[in-house]
């Protein structure tokens, strides 16, 4: 099969290495993942299938081997890589649930107002795994650059966290990127739209701007393509967001309001140094919110 002109549903029954594709699980900017089934073991798996032409196999096979070697309960488990016809392919941990973004977004559909958005303990919680699976990350070299609501997913029944797509991660071995602008508009740090080098205060600027929409139910920013956007954080960052987090939701307090300024600041070296400091900040504030840390 020409992959590369087969759809999701010509792919469904398809074995690859030993796998069948049973179905279509979600769609990336690149590629698709399916739902399979590995025989060997009799168990279910994640199948991502990139056609070759979105992505060289170099690229693809750095994604595999940094999330390899990534071994933390709130990362996805890779299982295998390969080629299939004109797919390239990775075979990872299942997680069934749906994406933050998927529940963000079905919280803004919520009849009553004060429902529009994540409630406090659920958001609390959530960000703490992907803080952590972050702080871990770079404690191994690795930078993810495309921290966002879509790319943490929510497993269900439980609601664990897991962050997933280290396709545009950075590690330490990586060559100078200033040529580049990677990630997604509406998160990346300024200075990943001004296309320099990133470290870890660029994943904290990202999560902190998913903490905050977990909260508002949407980021306080123009209605602008993402080209626009982009232009604005990389010339005039400190004009990006429109509101302050208390002015866009009234579950954000002034100390809240403050973590999330820190962690989006447009300045990185007014950031968190890094999202294990980050972490121990939210971690506090649960603890006098809450009564325990979460």
């Amino acid at each position: 099969m020409q992959a590369n002109s087969a759809g999701a549903e010509e792919l469904i029954g398809t074995e690859i290495s030993g796998i069948t594709l049973l179905s279509l699980h979600g769609r990336g900017h690149s590629g698709m993942v399916f739902i399979g089934f590995q025989k060997s073991l009799k168990r279910k798996i994640a199948v991502k299938l990139v056609p070759k032409g979105k992505v060289t196999a170099q690229c693809f096979m750095d994604e595999a081997e940094t999330i390899a070697v990534l071994n933390h309960p709130n990362i996805v488990t890779v299982f295998d890589v390969g080629e299939y016809g004109d797919f390239l392919y990775i075979t990872m941990q299942l997680v069934e649930g749906d994406s933050l973004q998927a529940v963000i977004k079905r919280r803004l559909l919520h009849p009553v107002p004060s429902q529009r958005c994540l409630d406090l303990p659920t958001t609390l919680r959530v960000m703490a795994r992907t803080l952590d699976a972050l702080s871990y990350a770079h404690g191994q070299g690795v930078v993810h650059q495309d921290v966002k609501p879509g790319n943490i997913l929510i497993e269900n029944p439980g609601g664990r966290a897991f962050l997933v797509d280290f396709g545009i991660a950075r590690t330490e071995l990586t060559e100078d990127q200033s040529k580049y602008i990677h990630g997604t508009p509406l998160y990346i740090a300024p200075e990943q739209a001004q296309g320099c080098v990133t470290d870890a205060r660029a994943d904290v600027y990202s999560a902190g701007s998913a903490l905050w929409e977990c909260l508002a139910g949407k980021l306080p920013v123009p209605a602008l393509p993402g080209a626009k956007l982009v232009g604005i954080k990389a010339r005039e960052p400190e004009n990006f967001f429109q509101m302050t987090p208390m002015e866009s939701s009234a579950w954000i307090d002034h100390e809240l309001e403050r973590i999330i300024l820190k962690a989006t600041a447009h300045d990185k070296e007014l950031r968190y140094e890094s999202c294990a400091v980050f972490l121990e900040d939210l971690q506090k504030y649960a603890e006098k919110k809450l009564g325990g840390r979460v």
